[in-house]
């Protein structure tokens, strides 16, 4: 989906896609809370299920079973199961890393796909692209660095998040060739609460009225950032919203001082800076790699 499907509206993208990124932050600080009283697989379980009844009531009183038809079934399902994957690795890295920390390590998700997009897309990457690649992988090395408080085997576990990202960002491009958002949405819904809705019995432990509240409303602010990060697409241009989108890491690293006290390192916040550079840089230039 691009900006042409809607209203040229820069200002109300860029609104948009903040808002969006804040409640991903929220929703990602929200799991870190939960996982400290939950199994990890129950606060999954949770969030793709209401994810998946807010789906159902939002777009198939209109669409009917039509928003279910695609065409690469298992495409939707692959790409899913690395989304899935994707929760997993992350909220289960909250256990042991900062918020702000496992968000930045998570960003070089982008910069794989562009690495990534030769061999598994077809596309040109300049000189420039892979230099700006290697360049967030030195901002992972210097958050990790050794003797720093990351430098430990569950960084391992972000890493992993950010990987299956980029398998599902890869998958998500092939799929909008043939299916709506709303359909890969779905799916990624439905397919992510059927098999965490096999495994959570063996995980079950009865949440309180509140706690079952948060977990309910997990689900709601994961389903509002998609929508709303939707939406942005359709009022501005992906190249102009990207750095934006970094805006979660700035989010997350206030949430996680406020919410646990975390305050990074010197040298983390110089890796997170050169990740974010590394990543507005990598956009920029497809930018001109598609103009030209």
């Amino acid at each position: 989906m691009t900006a042409l499907d809607g209203t040229h509206q820069p200002f109300k993208g860029i609104l948009l896609i903040v808002v969006a990124t804040l409640l991903f932050s929220g929703h990602d600080a929200l799991s870190k809370y939960l996982t400290a009283f939950y199994p990890i697989l129950m606060v999954v379980w949770a969030r793709y299920l209401m994810h998946t009844l807010l789906m159902v009531g939002l777009f198939l009183p209109g669409s009917g079973l039509r928003v279910l038809r695609t065409r690469r079934l298992p495409l939707q399902a692959l790409r899913a199961s690395c989304l899935l994957a994707t929760t997993l690795f992350f909220i289960t890295a909250l256990q042991y890393i900062p918020l702000a920390e496992a968000t930045a390590v998570n960003f070089l998700a982008p910069l794989l796909v562009t690495a990534l997009s030769v061999p598994l897309l077809g596309e040109r990457v300049s000189r420039g692209q892979w230099a700006a690649v290697l360049a967030g992988f030195s901002g992972v090395v210097v958050i990790v660095h050794p003797g720093g408080e990351l430098f430990k085997p569950s960084i391992l576990l972000a890493l992993g998040s950010a990987t299956c990202f980029c398998f599902y960002q890869i998958l998500t491009r092939k799929l909008s060739e043939t299916d709506s958002p709303t359909t890969s949405n779905f799916y990624a819904g439905i397919t992510s609460t059927l098999i965490m809705s096999a495994i959570v019995p063996f995980f079950w432990q009865t949440p309180t009225g509140w706690h079952g509240l948060l977990m309910l409303a997990l689900g709601g602010l994961g389903m509002v950032a998609h929508l709303l990060m939707t939406q942005a697409f359709r009022h501005a241009a992906p190249a102009l919203l990207a750095p934006f989108g970094y805006c979660q890491i700035v989010f997350a690293g206030l949430l996680g001082y406020l919410l646990f006290g975390h305050v990074p390192e010197p040298a983390t916040l110089v890796g997170i800076a050169i990740i974010c550079l590394s990543g507005l840089a990598a956009a920029w230039m497809q930018k001109r790699v598609k103009a030209g």
